[in-house]
């Protein structure tokens, strides 16, 4: 049967997903219809739902490396699936209900190819990339009976790719325009940007995609520091604000290799995690500087990191950035970016009639159905697998 002939079939699909700085599960309900050029998202209702506490903190440990046993980390996985069937139930309240899922789950594993994204092909002596997302999905479709998708990274990590970033061809056929040259920047824990030149010609093969560095992970990490706990993020940047950058260190941290390797890349808490933050506070004691300062200076490593990103990768500059994800909130940061960035505007994905705060789990809902549909998710130039390959593992709801 051809996809477009069961199109109307799945509709009604929740995304959901969180990311590397754990804030909690977005859940966004949507309708969809259309395929690729004609797909069109229409989103009921999008939540955050705050993991519980302890739940949190097991999950931040071991993305941070602790080591814990199998039976531990089966526990998690459990505890994981079963927060996010909640926040599948609690959406679908005072809505007609939906007929799949696709949940993302929680990444705390990230290895990228034994390549890095530098361009040399996979051989079986050059090990493949791995990424675990906790949250089973064959799970979370018992306890719901709706339809689950889950799982996306690995069938592009097996061919030879990175399994990241995955959104830029949902972002393609969303956010494109006829004659803009736009980059799409989420800022989660890490941040990732998707280049999309205007649309025409052959414009999707021209497509750039990449993790660009840290987001909110270092700063979230030195708030929580600095705060002694009584903080887990810097609201609307205002922490930030009130301090003064250190130029210097910062030209000091973009000399880290991975802000000079070639896409496609990928990264995360592996890298810009706790052992980095540490050594960023170390370095900043050379330059005698107060805490304000500190969330002042790592707030200008992710704006310069991602500045310095597309003058250096990009074919060309773009003629508008949209952000999204919780960086696009912090006001400082967006204030940095845009000074960084000169004349080229910085928005958010909500003024083109996407939502910022939830556009990543929307992503993840058309991932679901097109996957559902027999359609490709991955963007090859993104992930740099050599193909594209639907993405996912199906699990029924009810048998």
């Amino acid at each position: 049967m051809h996809p477009t002939e069961t199109a109307a079939v799945f509709t009604r699909v929740i995304g959901l997903i969180s990311g590397t700085s754990v804030d909690g599960i977005d859940a966004a309900l949507v309708e969809i219809s259309g395929t690729e050029l004609d797909l069109k998202v229409e989103l009921l209702a999008g939540v955050t739902y705050p993991y519980p506490a302890e739940l949190r903190e097991r999950i931040l440990a071991v993305g941070a490396g602790v080591a814990i046993s199998m039976a531990e980390l089966a526990e998690i996985d459990d505890a994981i699936a079963i927060v996010f069937a909640q926040a599948a139930q609690n959406i679908q309240i005072a809505h007609q209900p939906a007929t799949l899922i696709g949940s993302h789950g929680q990444t705390v594993y990230h290895r990228p190819p034994a390549d890095r994204g530098m361009g040399k092909k996979t051989t079986p002596h050059s090990p493949l990339g791995y990424s675990l997302q906790l949250g089973r999905g064959a799970l979370i479709a018992h306890l719901t009976g709706i339809a689950t998708v889950s799982n996306f990274r690995v069938a592009d990590i097996a061919i030879g790719g990175h399994g990241a970033p995955l959104v830029p061809r949902v972002d393609a056929y969303l956010l494109s325009h006829p004659q803009e040259g736009r980059c799409i920047q989420n800022i989660g824990g890490i941040g990732n940007v998707a280049y999309i030149p205007p649309r025409h010609g052959d414009w999707l093969a021209k497509i750039r995609a990449w993790d660009t560095g840290p987001g909110n992970s270092l700063l979230d990490l030195a708030v929580e520091h600095l705060s002694a706990g009584a903080k887990t993020y810097d609201e609307d940047g205002n922490w930030a604000a009130s301090g003064t950058p250190c130029h210097p260190l910062v030209e000091q941290w973009l000399n880290q290799d991975y802000f000079h390797l070639p896409p496609p890349k990928s990264t995360g808490r592996e890298l810009f995690g706790v052992t980095y933050m540490h050594q960023c506070l170390k370095d900043a004691q050379a330059y005698q500087l107060n805490p304000a300062d500190v969330l002042a200076t790592l707030t200008e490593l992710t704006a310069a990191s991602i500045v310095h990103s597309y003058r250096t990768f990009l074919p060309s500059m773009p003629q508008r950035v949209l952000l999204c994800g919780g960086g696009s909130r912090n006001l400082y940061l967006k204030q940095r970016l845009q000074l960084l960035l000169t004349s080229i505007p910085v928005g958010t994905t909500d003024e083109v009639g996407l939502s910022a705060d939830f556009k990543e789990a929307i992503a993840f809902a058309v991932l679901a159905y097109w996957r559902n549909l027999g359609i490709p998710g991955n963007l090859p130039t993104a992930t740099g697998a050599p193909r594209e390959v639907l993405l996912g593992e199906i699990y029924q709801g009810q048998y």
